[in-house]
């Protein structure tokens, strides 16, 4: 299984940017896809996630409202569009993915992901 991340860069404070996640992989079945992320000197964090299969979108409370997942299900691909970025938002952004559906209380625990992508970096700043 591969995951390639694409579309992080540097951006102003307030601006825009979207991240994509392509998987792919011989018989690999998408459980759930989401998207982690980690800044220096701290622990990687939950983002967002989709269940492929039905049964809805998550989103770590610090970017409800700015952040919005998408995915195009024919091409495995998973997209992260983030307005409204801040410095805190700075990171590096990385997909994960996992053949099973996982319940909520370990959604949002990255040791739940049997894959990773080698992230992206997103810079936010002036």
């Amino acid at each position: 299984v591969q995951l390639q991340a694409s579309g992080g860069g540097l951006v102003l404070p307030g601006g825009s940017l979207r991240l994509s996640c392509a998987a792919s992989g011989r018989n690999f079945r998408i459980g759930v896809l989401g998207w982690f992320r980690q800044a220096p000197g701290k622990e990687r964090e939950f983002v967002a996630a989709r269940r492929w299969s039905g049964g809805g979108d998550h989103y770590a409370n610090s970017v409800k409202g700015r952040f919005t997942i998408s995915s195009d299900n024919v091409k495995n691909t998973l997209f992260l569009q983030m307005n409204s970025l801040s410095p805190e938002d700075t990171a590096i952004y990385y997909c994960a993915a996992t053949p099973r559906r996982l319940i909520l209380s370990t959604i949002w625990q990255p040791p739940a992901y049997d894959y990773w992508g080698q992230g992206t970096q997103v810079t936010v700043s002036s």
